[in-house]
């Protein structure tokens, strides 16, 4: 099971992903926006970031570019619901793994998620052998 922080302002969406994520096994922590997410990362380790591109605060691109900076083997995974956004977040491919657009189901999320940890070799919860049957 992976440790997965979730940057995201809209507290409907947040709790979305945080609680599809969570079904699957793992672990996850949610931040309002970027700054909180840095705050999160400081004290805490994790195996994925999810992210929204636009927050107050500290926007998403500006979270990833800090993030690969300081925590370069952290994997990125950017969403947005702004067809501009997912542009300029296509011109960082060589930082982030993926960009999903909203709106997702919660399928597509997590197997978004789940792709993005088997590239970095993250065990999700079905590689986890405590949990193997």
């Amino acid at each position: 099971m992976a440790r997965i922080l979730v940057a995201e302002d809209d507290r409907a969406v947040q709790s979305f992903v945080a609680r599809a994520l969570a079904h699957k096994g793992h672990t996850v922590t949610t931040s309002d926006d970027g700054v909180q997410a840095l705050e999160q990362l400081s004290v805490n380790s994790f195996e994925l970031l999810i992210t929204d591109i636009v927050m107050p605060e500290m926007d998403g691109i500006a979270l990833a570019l800090k993030v690969t900076k300081d925590y370069p083997e952290l994997p990125i995974l950017l969403m947005t619901g702004y067809s501009a956004e997912r542009q300029r977040a296509h011109n960082l491919d060589e930082l982030i793994c993926r960009v999903i657009t909203k709106p997702f189901t919660l399928k597509q999320i997590c197997a978004v998620a789940d792709e993005v940890m088997i590239a970095k070799r993250v065990p999700g919860p079905e590689q986890n052998p405590a949990l193997t049957v």
